[in-house]
């Protein structure tokens, strides 16, 4: 190999590194979210507040609509006090949702680069390099799955979007994308990755295939005591 391609798969191999790294924190971070939004006992009070059921219905159908969330539709409704409980009360889950599209971006960004340039992985030749790569589909594809088992995400981005739109008279700058991608993953997740996934199934099918080998060797001793026993 090259000098200059021994200096690409180190760059790579070093961001494959740092978005592992951040990835598992993300998902763990993804996770603490869908378990305090599901319990009764930590649910934030604005998804049980009396005045905010027809906001809430609103952003939480299934027929999200990323406009739903305008202030001047739901000014009325939305009061200084419970505009400050929204802001107060989501705040942390909603930049937990921005941290997630960032991340997002940036595996994305890294695939093209590696695809880019042709790395080939194979787990007995390469193989900190390929697991690191592996390890990132892995945590990418749970990320995603997490984020459409929180039940509340929808009216969670909206309510927090009119609630900062109140305040500063703009919406938050991440809500066209989160709620674009609520739109995209909002039926079938993981279509939509097989989907994301396409243009970079040459080096994943790659490094999928040369785990065979390794699957055999390490499955081939159990086989043989089992038959011969």
């Amino acid at each position: 190999m090259s000098r200059s391609g021994q200096a690409a798969q180190a760059r790579i191999a070093e961001k494959l590194t740092i978005l592992n790294d951040r990835g598992l924190g993300l998902l763990t971070r993804l996770y603490d979210m869908k378990k305090t939004l599901s319990n009764p006992d930590t649910r934030p009070s604005v998804f049980t507040e009396k005045g905010l059921e027809s906001v809430i219905k609103a952003m939480d159908g299934k027929r999200f609509n990323p406009n739903s969330g305008n202030s001047q539709q739901w000014g009325n409704v939305v009061n200084s006090n419970i505009k400050q409980n929204i802001l107060k009360s989501l705040q942390q889950h909603y930049f937990t949702m921005v941290d997630m599209i960032e991340f997002k971006d940036n595996v994305g960004e890294l695939f093209v680069i590696i695809d880019a340039n042709q790395i080939h992985f194979d787990i007995s030749l390469n193989f900190d390099l390929t697991k690191r790569y592996l390890d990132l589909v892995v945590t990418y594809v749970s990320m995603m799955i997490m984020v459409s088992r929180i039940e509340d995400r929808r009216a969670l981005l909206g309510l927090y979007n009119i609630a900062h739109e109140l305040q500063h008279n703009h919406q938050e700058s991440s809500f066209p994308r989160l709620a674009q991608m609520m739109i995209d993953y909002q039926e079938a997740p993981v279509k939509k990755m097989c989907e994301e996934f396409t243009p970079h199934v040459k080096c994943l099918t790659y490094a999928l295939l040369s785990l065979k080998v390794m699957h055999i060797t390490r499955s081939t001793p159990v086989f043989l005591v089992f038959i011969t026993a």
